[in-house]
């Protein structure tokens, strides 16, 4: 859980957690939704997610979680479609509040380079 050293996840457990999560519509629901007001009699209310990937229309996110603890640091798991292929991506230890954030679209600009690279042979060959 990341609520005291001794107590750990690694990324391919955090990884099988986001794989059940994404099963659960109404965990996917509220995950990737832009946020929600709640009326608390005359006051409103507003929550947004802390992860502006959810708001940004170049992703199709399925499900995500962000997270922080003093052992973990700055932490985003998420499951996504990049170029058609379903990525989980677990993100752990980033520096600042908006570095994992960064960090997402390096890695999504990297295997959007990586996957249209290993296709580029069979278009060539079509023409």
């Amino acid at each position: 859980t990341g609520l005291s050293p001794y107590d750990v996840s690694t990324p391919g457990d955090l990884a099988k957690l986001v794989l059940a999560a994404a099963h659960n519509p109404v965990i996917r629901r509220y995950s990737i939704s832009p946020g929600y007001t709640i009326r608390d009699g005359r006051w409103r209310l507003p929550y947004y997610p802390t992860d502006p990937l959810v708001r940004d229309h170049w992703w199709h996110i399925v499900v995500q979680k962000t997270g922080f603890t003093r052992w973990a640091g700055q932490c985003l798991v998420l499951d996504t479609y990049i170029a058609h292929h379903d990525v989980i991506m677990v993100l752990m230890h980033s520096w600042g509040k908006y570095t994992r954030t960064a960090d997402a679209r390096r890695v999504r600009s990297w295997l959007e380079a990586r996957f249209a690279r290993r296709h580029w042979p069979a278009v060539a060959a079509r023409m």
